[in-house]
Order: C-alpha cells, then structure tokens, then sequence
C-alpha cells in the first residue's frame, strides 16, 4: 500500500466505482480526501463511511466555479492541496458516421475541460504547498484507436497529451502530472454495456478478466505517492496486458 500519510487530495467522480475505491484506499493510506460527484447521495454516503478524514462536495468538473469551491474546501477543512485526481468521466459508444456534434461537445465538457479547469485550479495550492502530483485517469482508449469510441477515445487521447504537455510546464514547481490508462474495469459505467467480473471470460486480455476498480487504484495511489517522486509526463497502462498484442488461442497460427 502506498503511504498517503499527511496528504490533502481531491479525487472527481468519486461517489462510486473506480473514483470510490481510490478514495477508499487514500484515506486507508493516510490521507484526507475531498471527494466530488453529482451523485450527491451516493457521493455522501461514501465520504459518511470515510469520516472525519473525508468531505464530500457536489460537483460539476466543467464550472470553473464548482472547481474552485472545491479547492476552497480541500484548503480550509484539511490545510492545502497535495494531490489530485481527475477521474470523473461520462461515457458511450457510438460510430463516427453517427455521432453528433452535440454529443462530442458534451463528452468533451466533461472528460476533457473537467480535466483541464481541474488542474488549472489546483496549481496555485499545490505551489503554494511546495510541490503536487496531478493524476488525469485517461483510458486504453487515449493509447489506440477502438471502433465506436469516436469521441469517448478522442477526449482521453486528449487528456494524454494534455497531461504531458502540463508537465513540462509545473515540473520546476515540484508538481508532477501523470496519466493512468485503464483496460476493462468493473464499475457502473461499463456495466451499462454487459461486462462484468470472471476469471477466463476475456480470452482477447492475457490475464483472461477484467479488473476490479481497487486494483486501478493501487496503481493511482502509487503514482500519487512520493515513492514516485521521480515520475512525470509519463502514462501507466493497467489493462492486464491488452495492449501487449492479440492472444491467440492455444494451437492456432
């Protein structure tokens, strides 16, 4: 377990699945967390499980205003900012020919401009503290192309880029800015669409499941720890191994 001790952090789209568990386990590893959401009663569900160590705060990641809110309280209930996580995320699949401009500005508001008024927002706090690290959760949908994922894959593709980009320009701060590309993870979100946990039921992952969201984050608890102080501009993949190449069956060519 990483060790968050004394730590202050935000983590988006935390009332429940992948954002959820990583507040879980920050404040298991020390930390304070300001959770955020527009699921209010879940979202407060889970920061009353946490207690004294977590808020929670309803939140629209597009308003600038919501995200400075949310910064005000991380500051004032816990005493400065160390670390973020950008993880709330709306997601579809659609084909291009039948995507709407509409619907790209949509997903775009939330996935993309939710990251970027997020890391503009916390900054100032994190220089203030002396140094942070900005963990934007991306997809293995922002590492390859993914039919019907026309505009879900081109906003993480964006938050690929943009998270190296933001990088090069705070890393004299201290402040560190790392993306985390998830495979196929058990939460809501992809159980709209039939998937769910069990081991062998994915031939074309090489471990032959899909993830549960703890195991996401343990590897953005790292990421967000100091033991990764030397890690920036850079994207973790936790995908069990999808993108290493296709599986073939046993005794095929």
């Amino acid at each position: 377990m990483a060790d968050l001790t004394g730590k202050v952090a935000i983590v988006t789209g935390a009332a429940r699945g992948q954002g959820a568990a990583e507040a879980r386990l920050f404040v298991a590893s020390g930390a304070s967390v300001v959770l955020t959401d527009l699921l209010t009663e879940e979202g407060e569900r889970v920061a009353a499980e946490l207690g004294a160590a977590a808020r929670f705060v309803r939140h629209d990641v597009s308003d600038p205003a919501d995200w400075a809110e949310v910064v005000d309280v991380a500051v004032e209930a816990f005493g400065g900012l160390d670390i973020l996580v950008n993880n709330a995320a709306i997601y579809w699949t659609r084909g291009f020919a039948d995507e709407t401009a509409e619907r790209v500005e949509r997903i775009m508001r939330v996935n993309f401009f939710g990251v970027w008024h997020g890391m503009q927002a916390v900054l100032p706090a994190m220089k203030a503290r002396g140094g942070g690290s900005i963990v934007n959760i991306s997809s293995q949908a922002g590492l390859e192309g993914m039919p019907g994922h026309a505009a879900y894959g081109a906003t993480k593709w964006a938050v690929r880029g943009l998270s190296k980009t933001v990088a090069l320009e705070v890393g004299e701060h201290g402040i560190r800015v790392n993306s985390v590309h998830p495979g196929t993870i058990d939460t809501p979100m992809i159980a709209a669409v039939g998937l769910e946990q069990g081991a062998g039921k994915y031939p074309s992952v090489p471990l032959r499941r899909i993830a549960a969201p703890e195991e996401v984050a343990e590897v953005v608890a790292f990421v967000a720890s100091d033991a990764a102080s030397y890690l920036t501009g850079t994207e973790l993949v936790v995908d069990g191994g999808a993108m290493a190449g296709m599986v073939r069956p046993v005794g095929s060519f």
